[in-house]
Parts: C-alpha cells; structure tokens; sequence
C-alpha cells in the first residue's frame, strides 16, 4: 500500500487521501462572506488587545505555527523582536492567500517563558500595532516547555477567514 509522509511526520495511505479529497465539492459552491462581527456578551468587560469571539463567513486560511526567523533562518535576540518577526512573517503568509491582518479571527500564541511574555507586555501592544493594526481577534495564550526551534522564545498559530471580494 503505498503512503504520503506530510510534514507533520504522519503518515496516510493514498486511498485514504482519495476518500477526503473535495474535488466532488468546489469551493466556488461555499457561501460566501459576510462581514466578521466581534462576539461581546452584554455586561461583560471589554477585553483589552482580543476579542472573546469572532462570527464570519468565507474562504478558510490556517496559517501553521510561525516563529520569530527571517527568511534566512536567523531569530531575532529577544521577545519582542522575535514578536515583531513572527507577526510579519504571518502577514507574509496571509498575503498569499490574498488575505491580511483583518481577516485574521483567531491566534494561538505558545511562549516558552510566562514571566518573559509578562515583562514584555508593556511594550508588546505597541509592536503588535505597529504590525497588525488595530485589529484584535480571539486569542488564546499558552505557556510551553519547548518549541521545536530552540531559539525561538514564541510561536503563533493563526486563523483567518477572507470574503469575497
């Protein structure tokens, strides 16, 4: 039986493949996008730098765990430069897909050190402007033991969802 190894390192056979492929299901028959509409449930605190939730419609873009290297591979020294280079990197990334920062309605940040992301997040805020806008999707914060790159201090994982121009 003959298998595709993705980069993950899991392994499917190819008639498994076949059985999920979408080419019965055009993605033109999907509907279409309507405007992202922040989720704020009445009496609750404004969340400050996310959203506690997002509803949209549109064409899915998953953009995998992104870490603070340039194209060459070289990591910023700290936090926050390595903050500033993974937020461009996933607008790099966006941008092939025909998206940009407004798409995005859901982040997954892993650092490696809490008290590190605490320190920095006075001045955190501001590079994430500076990068992304003022758009703030829901987000999730999550302290690790390990990243596979061992320079890398954080990685995030995003979601966005792009209308129909």
């Amino acid at each position: 039986m003959e298998h595709d190894t993705f980069a993950t390192g899991f392994r499917f056979s190819r008639s498994c493949l076949k059985e999920i492929e979408l080419s019965d299901s055009p993605i033109d028959a999907l509907p279409r996008a309507m405007p992202s509409v922040v989720l704020q449930p009445s009496g609750w605190p404004r969340p400050k730098g996310y959203a506690n939730g997002i509803k949209t419609r549109g064409d899915l873009l998953f953009i995998g765990g992104m870490v603070g290297a340039d194209e060459r591979g070289r990591f910023a020294p700290d936090f926050l430069g390595q903050t500033r280079q993974l937020l461009a990197n996933i607008l790099t990334v966006l941008a092939e897909g025909g998206a940009s920062a407004r798409h995005i309605v859901r982040m997954t940040w892993y650092v490696r050190d809490m008290d590190e992301y605490l320190q920095a997040r006075p001045a955190l805020g501001e590079v994430y402007r500076q990068v992304m806008g003022d758009h703030y999707p829901a987000m999730a914060l999550v302290a690790v033991t390990r990243l596979v790159a061992p320079e890398a201090r954080l990685e995030i994982e995003a979601t966005a969802v792009v209308p129909e121009s």
